[in-house]
């Protein structure tokens, strides 16, 4: 049931630069790396947690978990409760016998195995999309932003859509997809992304109005009945009041999915900033951002990207992306100077197989999450 009404109070009614973080994470075994379907069990483990009990949510097959931080003040007070979430989650996992990886796509295990999490909702998800669905091994972090007024949040989503490839680019952590080198730095953008409806780059809606009359012709049409089937790499989220950005693979680290966040949400409140004085750019045609996005995908920070805001369109190296958001939003967030695509291709042109790949790439998941814990007070 989609109720527009509501939704619009809940913009109306809704605080700015509320933060919240959501990460996913693959469920793996320890020894063979493979996914294994436990979403139920440790979501059921979790459940006398009393931050466990909240922050585990399940994300269409059973070999994935998302954490969730929930409603944070700001970006530090969601970044607080995400890394206490995170550290309960991996003192659960490693009880249950569990590992977990973080990486776009998992490397090894073939999407044909997995299973879709029995609930109503998942099963319509999967009985509509069938192939699409099944197919969707991926992992991201998304973003939430508290955004007040329902018109203003649509225009902040539109104002950020040429950002967006900028922070795939920069965020770039797939290149596996079926255990092969897919010669992309995106997989999951590939499979996801390019595969279901209604995603990647929105069209310009300028209104709430708008952006209702288009929901509400999906809904009469039948071709959703939630409007989280709207997939789309940036949207208004009817049931939070935010503005959710969910262009970025899952990290590796959580310093850097820590960054991230901070990233976006300073994007966010630049073009908030931009919107409320009436000062954001031209909206650009789809298939500029589109030209974008693939390069972000195929080549990530290793490649050039169109910078589209000059006055006349010129291409400029991808590893420049942090800085330019950086200046343009006002922040000062700082990254590792490769991303986990490139570190990931770093040990495929050692001569690493995709399984020890991926095992490096668990190793320093949980090394972070132990400093973590490490640092927590007695």
């Amino acid at each position: 049931m989609i109720d527009l009404a509501t939704a619009r109070e809940t913009f109306e009614d809704s605080a700015d630069l509320t933060v919240g973080i959501e990460e996913e994470f693959a469920l793996v075994d320890p020894d063979t790396l493979l996914l294994v379907p436990q979403f139920e069990a440790l979501r059921d483990a979790g459940a006398t947690d009393p931050v466990l009990a909240d922050s585990i949510a399940g994300e269409l097959i059973s070999s994935e978990i998302e954490i969730r931080s929930g409603a944070g003040a700001d970006v530090e007070d969601a970044r607080a409760r995400q890394a206490d979430a995170r550290r309960r989650l991996f003192a659960l996992a490693a009880a249950q016998g569990i590992a977990l990886g973080a990486t776009g796509t998992h490397p090894l295990s073939d999407y044909r195995e997995q299973h879709i999490i029995d609930t109503d909702h998942y099963h319509r998800v999967e009985d509509g999309l069938k192939y699409v669905a099944w197919r969707n091994n991926t992992f991201s972090v998304h973003v939430h932003v508290g955004v007040r007024g329902a018109d203003r949040a649509v225009r902040v989503c539109d104002r950020l859509r040429p950002v967006l490839p900028l922070l795939l680019a920069i965020s770039a952590n797939s290149p596996y997809i079926d255990g092969r080198d897919s010669g992309l730095h995106s997989g999951r953008s590939q499979t996801f992304t390019k595969s279901f409806p209604r995603c990647g780059i929105p069209d310009v809606f300028g209104t709430w109005d708008a952006w209702a009359d288009y929901v509400g012709l999906l809904v009469r049409t039948e071709s959703i009945v939630e409007f989280t089937q709207l997939w789309w790499s940036v949207r208004p989220h009817h049931s939070f009041g935010t503005v959710e950005v969910r262009i970025c693979d899952a990290q590796t680290t959580g310093t850097e999915a820590d960054a991230l966040a901070a990233l976006i949400v300073a994007c966010v409140r630049r073009a908030a900033a931009e919107v409320d004085a009436g000062e954001t750019p031209p909206d650009l045609p789809g298939r500029l951002i589109e030209e974008n996005m693939w390069r972000a995908i195929r080549y990530g920070l290793d490649g050039r990207l169109l910078d589209l805001q000059a006055p006349v369109i010129e291409e400029f190296d991808a590893a420049e992306a942090l800085d330019r958001l950086n200046a343009w939003a006002g922040s000062d967030v700082v990254l590792p100077s490769r991303n986990g695509a490139q570190r990931q291709r770093a040990l495929i042109e050692a001569g690493a197989t995709p399984a020890e790949v991926y095992a490096a790439c668990v190793r320093e998941t949980q090394a972070t999450y132990v400093e973590e814990t490490a640092d927590e007070p007695a």
